[in-house]
């Protein structure tokens, strides 16, 4: 057997299996509660010197991903190793609106799908990355745990770099739109086709823009190369109408925050335009894309409704099919980010998904004998850094250092990914998919016309039912030294359905809103059972009842309630600011950014101002006829809260190991300071995990006979039960030979072709692509390898070399978008989350 054009893949995996990994057995350097250091030291380094900061020790871990170009001298020194894990996505982002007054070529959907065959994905993979990346052709990369299941139809889907198909599809759309091509360029009228191509100016995107806007100008197209970093990039796309224009193409890039096991996030951020990620962002007066196929599938995918597990693949795989063909979003590869650290570092969890950029590691690294880590990232801030609690932390560079200041309630684990416990415990009860349980009358939800709790209206159901134990917040203390109570949690959900149903307030941040609403209507009542508990019922259902919990979460730790007060009035009673970046840029004011000066002093106007009038917004906090909160302690937490900025000069208060002490965007420098109030329930070693046997294929070997029976083996490795799933081609002919999936047996696994089969083939050779994946590690391992097809048996048996074709699995960014995953409150909902895995970079 000899091995396909994915040579890079078995690179990459090969590396991954390589890289030297923290000791199981893990000693905390101390037992206070807290972190395991006692600063961390966040500084911007210019990519250029990176590699010689860490050299010096001057830096002890650099979370930006690096050129390839520059790791090859850090891999040789003894005193740096590196955390690698598939946790950057690339994409490119087309505009798809119409042009009532010209010719936008993307409109057209044929010129879409023909655009797929003008991105070289292998030369991308090869020579930018050097191997440290596979090619993605769909938003699932070959390294996700859905792959395995979808992977032929992606296959099946023929898209790959052919640029005399993309000439010839081009060809057949424009001149049936009516565009003329002369002196080999496209004309509209008497107008050349031009593309405002958005170029990301710091990484590899800049050489991949190029590489596709050479591509698109053999065909006939004017291409207006724009280069730009990361801040300006962002706010042209990302803010503005598609159909101002102002841009055609951009070089996207995504940033895993967590594992996902069963994908119900990316499917939607990527491709369903409900959510507020395809053009148009369901901004208020802009042109929307609009799908209402990758709507309803996407909601029913988001939202659970499905009868099992093999439903929910059906309608995973109808979107799947349908957002590879509508190719608004076109996919160039995941790259294996690696990130340098100090040789003896101890503390690192291998996240599958983030890396060393995931929840866990400021939380647990350390130098031995040292109390101070310094972390190295390409910027700590830029204009497009916002640390606000509803619209913020949408990009690499706030998220990462979020992660380290706030607890959520629920995390991923790094291994499985699936939701595990984090500060707050969970039981689950539900009558899914089939029924429903009874909702009791004495549940509440927020009526944002009345600007009360109401009760349900008799005879409501759910179908599941989740009891949230917040006590590991409730008691312990914000970092300002208030108490968490159930204050906080309900201030939170009035928050959520006052934004989302208020007139007003849904009109201001009317993106936010409307992405919202779907969610907040599976949500049927709350119960406060205690101090400590709060019961939630919603119309949700999966087969894992964890992600039951995860949906169900309406807190997301986050921050205090008077702080959350403070932001609604600056935005919707003042409205000095806003919470998302296209409500800043239609209003023109800015977005609200806790870490900036001049909006820290907003937050001291609207505190005195609470003060001075005694403000309390008793609704909020009366449920049932009984108040959580009294308006002497909402003083008393005015009061905490103004100290605190007028101390630390910020307005960020969180709840997690670190608090953020000092943030100086015109020194791009941030430090966290550990937290070691006796309540904070965690210590050193609690969130450590280390690394994973991953699933892989050690070995292949075999042939085929034409005519008789013959058999490929496949020996694998891995934690847990191990499966495969393959494909195999003739490839002479691109048919289908034989597909299938099953378990291996004592790390075997045997491919049978019976006589039957052979008897139809030629010698030459088959394509077989394997998926080996694991029941309890939620990565996947993929490997293209050919196999010979022989006329007579009568020659040696080779194994295949161990350095495998390969990918293996696990994160702009999300996310952490929760993307991706995550960060508590990152979107409207902390129930949400899950959206947000990945994050812009």
């Amino acid at each position: 057997m000899r091995r396909a054009g994915a040579a890079a893949v078995a690179f990459v995996f090969a590396l991954m299996l390589l890289t030297p990994s923290q000791a199981q057995q893990y000693s905390p350097p101390h037992d206070k509660p807290g972190p395991a250091v006692e600063t961390v030291k966040v500084k911007a380094y210019a990519e250029e010197i990176a590699p010689q900061a860490l050299e010096r020790g001057d830096m002890d871990i650099y979370l930006y991903s690096m050129r390839v170009s520059r790791l090859a001298a850090l891999e040789r020194d003894p005193d740096i190793t590196m955390v690698r894990a598939p946790s950057l996505l690339l994409s490119l982002i087309l505009n798809p609106a119409p042009d009532q007054r010209g010719f936008n070529p993307f409109s057209l959907k044929e010129v879409r799908q023909a655009f797929q065959y003008l991105v070289n994905r292998d030369f991308v993979v090869r020579e930018l990355y050097r191997g440290l990346a596979a090619p993605m052709t769909s938003h699932l990369t070959p390294y996700d745990y859905d792959y395995a299941l979808f992977f032929q139809q992606i296959l099946d889907a023929g898209i790959r770099y052919d640029p005399e198909q993309a000439n010839r599809l081009i060809t057949n759309a424009l001149t049936g739109a009516g565009a003329v091509k002369r002196d080999g360029k496209w004309y509209y009228g008497d107008r050349p086709v031009t593309i405002k191509f958005i170029i990301r100016t710091e990484d590899e995107r800049r050489e991949i823009g190029d590489l596709v806007a050479s591509e698109l100008e053999k065909t006939g197209f004017t291409v207006e190369r724009i280069y730009l970093p990361f801040a300006q990039a962002v706010a042209r796309v990302y803010t503005t109408d598609p159909q101002e224009f102002q841009w055609h193409v951009y070089t996207e890039g995504w940033g895993r925050g967590a594992l996902e096991k069963y994908d119900t996030s990316s499917v939607n951020q990527f491709c369903s335009p409900w959510l507020g990620n395809m053009p148009g962002w369901q901004e208020l007066g802009f042109w929307q894309y609009s799908n209402q196929l990758l709507d309803d599938v996407g909601q029913k995918i988001f939202k659970g409704q499905y009868s099992g597990r093999d439903e929910r693949d059906r309608l995973y795989l109808q979107a799947l099919r349908e957002c590879m063909s509508e190719s608004v979003r076109v996919w160039v590869a995941v790259v294996l980010q690696s990130t340098p650290l100090a040789k003896n570092m101890a503390g690192i969890t291998e996240d599958l998904a983030a890396g060393a950029r995931g929840l866990w590691t400021l939380r647990e690294a350390h130098l031995p004998g040292k109390d101070v880590l310094n972390v190295g990232h390409l910027w700590v801030w830029t204009p497009r850094s916002v640390w606000n609690p509803v619209g913020g932390f949408g990009d690499v560079y706030s998220a990462d250092l979020w992660r380290a200041v706030s607890d959520p309630s629920i995390a991923r684990h790094p291994f499985t990914g699936l939701p595990i416990p984090f500060r707050a415990r969970y039981s689950v009860e539900t009558a899914g998919p089939t029924s429903t349980l009874a909702v009791p009358a004495d549940a509440f939800t927020w009526d944002a016309a009345a600007k009360a709790w109401r009760n349900v209206p008799s005879g409501t159901r759910a179908v599941s039912k989740v009891v949230f134990d917040y006590s590991l917040y409730t008691s312990s203390k914000w970092h300002h030294g208030i108490p968490i109570t159930m204050a906080d949690v309900l201030y939170r959900i009035y928050q959520t359905y006052d934004l989302a149903y208020d007139d007003v307030k849904s009109r201001i941040e009317f993106a936010i809103a409307f992405t919202s609403r779907p969610i907040l209507e599976t949500f049927k009542g709350f119960r406060i059972l205690d101090q400590n508990r709060l019961e939630v019922y919603v119309d949700y259902w999966n087969f894992e009842p964890d992600y039951i919990a995860e949906y169900a979460d309406v807190f997301g730790g986050g921050m205090p309630w008077e702080l959350l007060a403070v932001c609604d009035d600056l935005v919707f009673t003042r409205r000095l600011a806003t919470y998302s970046d296209t409500a800043a840029a239609r209003f023109r004011v800015d977005q609200l950014n806790l870490v900036l000066r001049e909006h820290v002093s907003l937050v001291r106007l609207s505190l005195n101002d609470f003060i001075s009038k005694t403000q309390f917004p008793a609704n909020i906090f009366t449920v049932n006829g009984k108040s959580y909160e009294t308006r002497e302690g909402a003083l008393t937490r005015y009061r905490a809260l103004l100290s605190w900025v007028n101390t630390n000069n910020l307005a960020v208060v969180s709840n997690g190991p670190y608090y953020l002490a000092v943030f100086d965007p015109a020194s791009q420098y941030a430090e966290l300071r550990a937290y070691r109030d006796p309540s904070y329930p965690f210590k050193p070693g609690k969130w450590y995990f280390g690394a994973v046997d991953k699933p892989r294929l050690q070995k292949a070997e075999g042939f085929v006979v034409v005519g008789s029976d013959s058999k490929i083996r496949l020996n694998t490795a891995g934690r847990g039960t191990i499966s495969v799933s393959y494909v195999v081609k003739d490839l002479a002919t691109g048919l289908l030979v034989d597909s299938g999936v099953g378990r291996a047996v004592g790390g075997v696994f045997e491919i049978s072709l019976p006589a039957s089969k052979t008897s139809q083939l030629s010698p030459g050779f088959l394509e077989l692509t394997i998926v080996v994946f694991s029941d309890e590690v939620a990565q996947a391992f993929s490997s293209t390898e050919r196999v010979e097809v022989r006329r007579t048996a009568a020659t040696e048996t080779r194994p295949i070399p161990t350095q495998t074709t390969l990918v293996q699995t696990p994160a702009e960014q999300p996310q952490q978008l929760p993307l991706g995953l995550i960060i508590a409150v990152a979107g409207i909902l902390a129930v949400a989350i899950v959206v947000f895995i990945l994050r812009r970079r």
